[in-house]
């Protein structure tokens, strides 16, 4: 690290940055029930198997209600074809609630092959570190002090919103989680829906819902990606040009990426969402 102390302002968020940068790339690849030890996940499946009874109960009542409203008189369940099919959806329903925790579980681990694909595509085994140019660096360091009096200011509050985006970034990552678990905890309630003809739309909007979540994981990784091959081409700087306008045309133009970067992690549930007709 340059003993300069405008160069380790930046040096230092930059830092903070390529440090939550590697957190999130290590969380996107793990799975909830390793996420924190597995503590979290743990108390998760306790919740889940408690609201399953509740789910089973809304299950026999989402039945009954379907039969009344699809049904125009009691003659029509007396019919084979009707009972078989109204047998058939309420063993499908009751299989749904039943096993809801392994079939989220199988979807997970189908996005999370996806998003293994995207890095081993992406040709990036591990989240690539943002270096500060020797360029800017030099063009610091030769300048005298007067010169450096601007250039801190400018270090300074390009730092800061460096190290803000990079805490908006693991936030982000941390939030998937805590609405993974949201889903996982409540899922026997919307799955005992799709007992009841009226009501399965819920059960869909549901699991769309939740595939939603998953594949946020997905976005994340392009946009890491994306920003990794932005930050590796630094603006063309004119060695003549004055020190503090190669350095503020390197921060503003890397804190333009991260917001692209912070942007696109922020909307990620609402790009999967319209991906998906939600």
């Amino acid at each position: 690290m340059s003993d300069n102390w405008v160069v380790q302002n930046l040096e230092n968020a930059l830092n903070t940055w390529n440090q939550k940068l590697t957190e999130i790339w290590q969380l996107i690849t793990q799975s909830p029930q390793q996420f924190k030890g597995g503590t979290i996940w743990n108390v998760i499946v306790n919740i889940h198997g408690a609201v399953q009874a509740i789910g089973l109960a809304l299950l026999v009542l989402f039945f009954v209600v379907g039969i009344v409203k699809t049904c125009g008189s009691f003659a029509e369940v007396r019919k084979p074809e009707h009972a078989l099919k109204l047998f058939i959806r309420f063993a499908i329903a009751k299989g749904v609630v039943t096993y809801g925790l392994e079939l989220m579980l199988a979807l997970f681990n189908i996005v999370q092959g996806l998003v293994s694909t995207i890095m081993t595509s992406g040709g990036l085994g591990a989240a690539q570190q943002t270096i500060l140019p020797q360029e800017i660096v030099n063009a610091v360091e030769n300048s005298d002090f007067w010169d450096q009096i601007p250039l801190w200011a400018v270090t300074l509050i390009g730092s800061l919103f460096i190290v803000i985006l990079s805490f908006i970034m693991i936030m982000t990552v941390y939030g998937r989680f805590f609405k993974l678990y949201l889903y996982t905890a409540i899922a026997p309630v919307p799955l005992s829906t799709f007992a009841g003809e009226p009501t399965q739309h819920v059960g869909k909007s549901f699991i769309k819902s939740y595939a939603a979540v998953c594949l946020e994981g997905a976005i994340i990784v392009l946009g890491c990606i994306i920003f990794s091959l932005f930050a590796a081409s630094p603006p063309a700087i004119s060695p003549n040009a004055a020190a503090v306008t190669q350095v503020w045309s390197y921060v503003g133009e890397l804190i333009f990426n991260m917001l692209v970067l912070v942007g696109a992690v922020k909307m990620a549930d609402r790009i999967v969402r319209e991906m998906m007709g939600l």
